[in-house]
């Protein structure tokens, strides 16, 4: 698979979104995007907080337009704050540089998209983004 198609991201929607619900987190929000950072789908839980496709949509745009998951964005912005800035500037302030969003890779390593999820801790938006993402057959690097 060299793209996330939309059967792949219901998978990942539904799987991050039941992993939550299993784990007795608080309501999540999920966006996957393409390789190119557009929308393929989203979908917020029943009592997540409204704003919340933002913070996914960041999450997910940011990991696929800068090459790396949001841990890695949280790291960077620490160490070099002027450099996220700018990113963030560059990409129209679309970039959300936490936990919780990922760099989506299929087998062979190439990037196919992105994931990023909002609602609970930065460590539980990453194991429900990972369990969708494991879940459609795709490697997560969050």
């Amino acid at each position: 698979m060299n793209k996330i198609t939309l059967d792949a991201a219901r998978i990942i929607v539904r799987e991050a979104l039941d992993h939550g619900v299993k784990a007795r987190m608080k309501p999540l929000s999920v966006a996957v995007v393409d390789a190119g950072g557009h929308l393929i789908a989203f979908e917020r839980s029943d009592g997540a907080p409204v704003g919340r496709f933002e913070l996914a949509f960041g999450k997910a745009h940011g990991s696929v337009m800068l090459g790396i998951g949001g841990t890695a964005q949280r790291d960077r912005a620490e160490a070099q704050a002027y450099f996220i800035a700018a990113a963030n500037a560059a990409y129209s302030g679309k970039l959300v540089p936490v936990p919780g969003g990922f760099v989506v890779r299929n087998a062979a390593g190439d990037v196919v998209g992105g994931v990023g999820v909002t609602g609970d801790t930065s460590e539980n938006d990453m194991a429900a983004g990972e369990a969708g993402i494991v879940a459609a057959g795709l490697v997560a690097e969050g």
